[in-house]
Order: structure tokens, then C-alpha cells, then sequence
């Protein structure tokens, strides 16, 4: 009688192949995290968190955008694509964020 499942035989070789493969699937997914992460700071410095709209439509000089860009710190919040993963570098932050605020009030 076969039970059309594989590894049944031998369940010790098919948690080590679980395993196996879900650490690698744990590791691409942190590499990807990582990846969105760098790629997000990126953008939101490079386009002072106005995306592709021009500073100068709304009156600010260029030397104003380029102060802005330095002197905003990215705060957690900000990372929209970072934020959509629970397991990300940036909800992290932000966990960490809410928890010292709670501890404060």
C-alpha cells in the first residue's frame, strides 16, 4: 500500500531536509530585507521624502532641499517597503520606538 508521501520511511531525513531548506529560505529572506532596506534609505534621501516632485514648484531654493536632506534623521516610520515585512530590520525599529515611548509615559 503506498501512500503516495515521500520520506515517511525515514522522518529524521525529512526534518533535516526541512530544516535545511527553510534556513536557506530564512537566510534569502533576510538578504532581501536587507536589500529593500538599503535600496528605501536610498530614495528617501535622494528624493527628501518628496519623491519626484521638485522642491523648487513649492518655493524652496535648492540649497534649502540640500539642508533637508542632512539634517532629517530617516525615522522608522518612513520606511513604507521596509514596514511591510514583520520580519524586517525597520519594524524592529519601529517596535523598539513604540516600546520606549509606552515606557516614558
Amino acid at each position: 500500500m503506498s501512500l503516495g508521501h515521500r520520506g515517511l520511511a525515514n522522518p529524521a531525513t525529512t526534518l533535516a531536509t526541512l530544516m535545511t531548506k527553510r534556513e536557506k529560505l530564512q537566510d534569502e529572506l533576510r538578504n532581501l530585507e536587507k536589500q529593500v532596506y538599503e535600496l528605501e534609505t536610498s530614495y528617501l534621501q535622494d528624493s527628501s521624502y518628496g519623491g519626484h516632485v521638485s522642491k523648487e514648484s513649492e518655493g524652496a531654493s535648492s540649497k534649502n532641499t540640500a539642508n533637508l536632506k542632512r539634517s532629517r534623521k530617516l525615522q522608522p516610520e518612513d520606511r513604507f517597503f521596509s514596514l511591510s515585512s514583520l520580519t524586517s530590520q525597520a519594524m524592529g525599529d519601529l517596535i523598539l520606538v513604540q516600546l520606549s515611548l509606552r515606557m516614558e509615559a
